[in-house]
């Protein structure tokens, strides 16, 4: 396992680990007609983290070799990493700000998204991470 995975896989498990308390309390909870759309939003934001802890690595990488050309989407997805594990523990907690908090990470997924197409042709790391962007902003745009 490169850095590159220890990185991904180290902020997904601590990810996890903030909201699946929660999300394993929602199971009791089946006359609750919300949480399948806030399972849906959890997981696509808990996959958004992933991603971009691994896009973030990826243009770690390439900062080492010289190539600077991913700064923009380095910074891109580190946003996307702070602003969806916050969306996935406010989707989990059932916060009364989740709506108003998907309208902010919807702009930020879409930054996200928009940055890393403009890799994805070179970069699979870059192309995981604007798909998890655009479907975690489609989910946000279902709760807003």
């Amino acid at each position: 396992m490169n850095r590159r995975e220890v990185l991904a896989a180290a902020g997904t498990v601590a990810a996890a680990a903030f909201v699946a308390p929660a999300m394993a309390a929602d199971h009791d909870h089946h006359h609750d007609h919300g949480v399948a759309a806030k399972a849906g939003l959890t997981a696509s934001a808990l996959d958004c983290v992933a991603t971009g802890n691994a896009c973030v690595a990826h243009c770690l990488d390439s900062f080492i070799a010289g190539d600077t050309s991913l700064a923009i989407c380095a910074k891109t997805a580190e946003d996307v990493v702070a602003v969806c594990a916050a969306l996935a523990k406010l989707a989990v907690g059932k916060s009364p700000h989740l709506a108003a908090y998907t309208k902010v990470a919807i702009l930020v997924c879409r930054d996200c998204e928009k940055e890393c197409r403009k890799h994805a042709d070179k970069h699979p790391t870059c192309k995981a991470c604007a798909e998890s962007c655009a479907a975690c902003a489609e989910e946000c745009a279902k709760a807003a």
